[in-house]
C-alpha cells in the first residue's frame, strides 16, 4: 500500500508541474467528480472490510496469492491517493511555495515532489520495520477482526465527510 500511496504522490507531482491539478482545483465539475469518485471508492474500501471474512493463513501462501495480495494493496494505496482532490490541492499550494520563479520551475517542481516521495517510503520502511516487532500481536485474529472493523469505520467516515463537505 504504501507503495500506491507514493507512486500517487508522484503522480500528484507531475500533475501539478504540467497544470493538470491547477485545471482540477479551476473547474467545479472536475473537482467534483474526482472528490466524489475518491468518496465512492473510500467508503466501498470501508464497507469490503466488513464484508470479506478473512480468513489468515498461515506462512505457507503460494507465490500467486501473494503477488495478488501485493498488486491489490499497491492498487488500493494508489487510487485512495489519487482520487483524493486534498492530496492535489497540498502539492498544487505547498510545493510552488518553494519554487524560483527565474528557471526551471517545472523541473523544480518534480525534483521536491520525488524527494517528498523518497522520505515517505522512508518512513514506511522505518515504520514497517519497527512494527514488524509486533507482528505476532498484529496478526492473532483477535486483533485482526478489531482492526478491520475500525478501518472499516474510519474510510467510511473519510468517505462521508468527503462526499458532504462543503467547498469554500
Amino acid at each position: 500500500m504504501a507503495l500506491g500511496i507514493s507512486t500517487g504522490c508522484l503522480i500528484h507531482t507531475f500533475a501539478a508541474a504540467f497544470g493538470l491539478s491547477a485545471i482540477l482545483m479551476q473547474s467545479a465539475i472536475a473537482f467534483e467528480i474526482v472528490k466524489y469518485a475518491g468518496a465512492i471508492y473510500l467508503i466501498y474500501l470501508g464497507l469490503s472490510s466488513f464484508w470479506t471474512n478473512k480468513k489468515k493463513q498461515s506462512d505457507h501462501f503460494e507465490d500467486n496469492t501473494q503477488d495478488q495480495k501485493r498488486n491489490s494493496s499497491f492498487k488500493q494505496g494508489l487510487l485512495s491517493n489519487v482520487l483524493n482532490p486534498k492530496v492535489a490541492m497540498f502539492f498544487l499550494t505547498f510545493l510552488p511555495q518553494f519554487v524560483s520563479a527565474d528557471s526551471g520551475t517545472i523541473y523544480q517542481l518534480i525534483m521536491m515532489g520525488m524527494i517528498y516521495t523518497v522520505l515517505s517510503i522512508t518512513w514506511f520502511v522505518t515504520y514497517v520495520f519497527f512494527i514488524n516487532y509486533m507482528r505476532d500481536w498484529l496478526l492473532s485474529p483477535k486483533v485482526q477482526k478489531v482492526m478491520d472493523k475500525a478501518t472499516g469505520l474510519v474510510l467510511i467516515g473519510f468517505g462521508l465527510k468527503l462526499a458532504f463537505e462543503k467547498n469554500h
